[in-house]
Parts: C-alpha cells; structure tokens; sequence
C-alpha cells in the first residue's frame, strides 16, 4: 500500500503567494497542542523588499450582530500569535522541519520558506452555534483563522489581493491514558404526597467516553413500589452549552427516543430495557443554536466535541463556549403523579488518530478526492504528495484591505 501525503493549498487572489498545509484540524492533546506548520512559496522577483508575515487569529462571536448598536461590539478578535516569515527572522538551517515541510521546501526550490505557529495554553476550541433560518449576520461561536500577507513593515496590515486566508479548527481528544474506565450511573426516587412508596429509577451507560457518530447505550431499571403507575419512558441526549463571555447556558436536545414498552408500570412490578441513540450533527441540521465544531455545510463537522480540561487545571478557567453532554430519562408517572427525571454525564469526542481508520489504497483515495476537487491532482509527484485547494473561506472579512 501507498501511502500519499496530502497538502491543502490556497494562493493568494494576484497568484504570486500559496500557502500550503498538512492539515486543517489541529488536536488539543490536553499535555500539547499540534503546532500550526506550512509552506509559504513565493513568485521570484515579486517581493522587491517587502516581507511576508503569519498571524493566527480567534474570533469569539457571543452576540448575534444583528443586535450591535451604538457602536457595542458583541465580539472579540485576538491575534494569538505572529511571526515575519519571509525574509525568516532566524536561519532555516536551524529550524527543526517536520517531514511534510521538509519535502515542500526540497520541491519547491529555494522560494519555499517554512513556518510554525502555536496556540496558547488554555485556548477554546473551535465552536460554531447553529443559525435560524431569520437570523443574519456572522454565527456565533469560536473560530480560527490562518492569515499570511505581504507588507512593507510590521505595522502594515497588508492588501487584499496580495493576502490567504485560511480557515482552521482547534479540535480536543482524550489520551488513553487519562480515559476514565468506570460506568457513569445515576439513581434516584419519586415519592408522592397522600400515598406510600417510591418509583425507584437506575440509568447506568456502557461507557464514560463515546466517539461522534458512535451508538449510546444506557441500560435503564425501574422499580415501581409507590401507587402510581408510569405511562411512559422518554430517553434524550442533551448538550449543555456555556458561553463565558456573557455567563449564559443553555441546552437542547440532539437525539431522543420516547416508548411505551412495558407501559404502564404498574404498582409493584419492575421493568427494565437497554436503549441506543446516536447525536448526529446530520439529524439536526435545522436546529438553531446546537452547537457544531465547525460549519453545518461542511461534510466533516460534527456535534461540537465535550470542553477539557489539562490535568491541575480548573474547569472554571475554560473560556470560549464550554460544552457538555449528558443522557436525560424521563418517566411520566400521569397528570398528578408528574415526572421523574435524571441526567447522566458523559463525554462526546474526537477519536484519537488512527482509531476507525479503515486502510485505503493510494489508488482508491487519489480517484475519490479527485472526482470531488477537478484538477488539485496536476502537480502530484513521485514523492506522493497529493496537492487539495483548500476551501475557500467562507466568511466575508471585509477588515482585510
């Protein structure tokens, strides 16, 4: 089997600088963070004396933009970190490239400069609210960006035509190492007013940690010793979602299951049943305000991914939108009797690197990616290195002059 190797590439509007990267996703191991390494190629002769410099920005919408008035602004752009890479401020020799640079800069010749960029300690992860169908303006959430532009000095913000920008995800996962291998459970009892005996119901999942688009399975027990009988059982995933900068929570359905089997329960019998949902990004799609680590018409996004934590960090430090998953069972014990209700926490996250990865062969994966992206294969060499345009940015950055 051949393994190809692929680059995202973009260049900018006048064609004279592309910027190629190994990936678009970067992993928060919680211990490190993946750095942010590429290529930048430029045309020979077109620089003159001007340089090319780097900036990773983050920008935090909490306010819909609609709603800015009198000049309030209901976001935060930051730039997390910056670097001049052309001319490169200390010498390529003794830059440690990794091996995706190393064959670009050997490809690309001497107009091939690498760079490397890195998110701060502690920085949110990436997270997209779902808009209405009404609401306009840019989405709430946390996004990242990759811009590289040409200018005269450090204070010039550079022209559009001679600017990439670059859309990137900071996504988290869950080291082996530090998987919690305990059964999340919850117990609890109703009691009645003017009647003997409680319902009595145990939820226990097959697992703390599920991967997205894996099956939940939660094992549900109900003892009922009161008099009241329970009609019906309604099961649902929901994601609690915080946003820090405003101190606001929320949550909303992602997947719910209502039965009826063995219903009604009546007084004195037990009943117990296993039941499977799946969360989807896919099934709730039309859902304003479910959170997504990315953009709902992108074909990888997922439901956005549980906020961590490193270890000897507290979960009250997390900034950006926090999120959170639980499975919430509700018995319906009758007009009078009302309901009964418990959330059992889990944790929804990426697979580690590797994990569910069938093999493909170099041939399957080449005709797949090329049927979806035209001719991105014409300057594929015998160093498999397979080039992709990368996406072009959605957002309007009107900012960028």
């Amino acid at each position: 089997m051949v393994v190809a190797v692929k680059v995202f590439k973009k260049t900018t509007p006048n064609g004279k600088v592309t910027v190629y990267l190994g990936k678009r996703d970067f992993i928060d191991h919680l211990d490190y963070i993946d750095p942010i390494d590429g290529i930048v190629a430029v045309e020979d002769g077109y620089l003159q004396g001007r340089k090319i410099y780097g900036q990773v920005v983050t920008t935090y919408r909490y306010g819909r933009e609609e709603d800015e008035v009198m000049g309030i602004k209901f976001s935060k752009e930051m730039i997390i970190d910056y670097d001049q890479i052309i001319p490169p401020k200390k010498s390529l020799e003794k830059q440690e490239l990794t091996s995706v640079q190393d064959k670009l800069t050997k490809k690309m010749g001497p107009n091939a400069f690498p760079f490397t960029f890195h998110f701060p300690e502690m920085a949110p992860s990436s997270v997209t609210l779902q808009p209405g169908e009404d609401d306009q303006g840019k989405p709430l959430g946390v996004e990242y960006y990759l811009k590289i532009y040409v200018g005269a000095n450090e204070e010039d913000k550079g022209h559009k035509r001679s600017t990439v920008t670059l859309a990137i995800k900071k996504l988290q996962i869950l080291s082996q190492s530090r998987a919690i291998t305990r059964l999340p459970s919850s117990v609890v009892s109703k009691g009645f007013a003017f009647s003997s005996g409680k319902i009595n119901l145990e939820v226990t999942l097959d697992k703390e940690i599920y991967y997205h688009g894996e099956q939940i399975g939660a094992s549900v027990t109900i003892c009922n010793n009161s008099r009241k009988p329970v009609r019906n059982m309604k099961v649902y995933v929901v994601q609690h979602c915080e946003v820090t900068m405003v101190n606001a929570q929320f949550s909303k359905y992602v997947a719910s299951l209502e039965t009826r089997e063995g219903c009604p329960i009546t007084p004195g019998t037990s009943f117990t049943k296993t039941v499977y949902l799946v969360p989807l990004a896919s099934t709730n799609k039309d859902r304003r305000g479910i959170a997504l680590d990315g953009r709902l018409r992108d074909d990888d996004v997922n439901l956005a991914s549980s906020t961590l934590v490193p270890e000897g960090k507290c979960p009250i430090d997390a900034i950006g939108i926090v999120i959170s998953y639980s499975l919430r069972v509700k018995l319906n014990c009758g007009t009078l009797g009302g309901e009964l209700v418990t959330d059992v926490p889990f944790k929804l996250l990426h697979p580690a690197p590797g994990a569910f990865e069938k093999p493909k062969t170099f041939k399957k994966m080449r005709s797949m990616e090329k049927a979806r992206h035209g001719n991105s294969y014409e300057n594929d060499d015998d160093d498999n290195i397979v080039f992709e345009d990368f996406a072009r940015f959605r957002l309007s950055r009107d900012e960028i002059e």
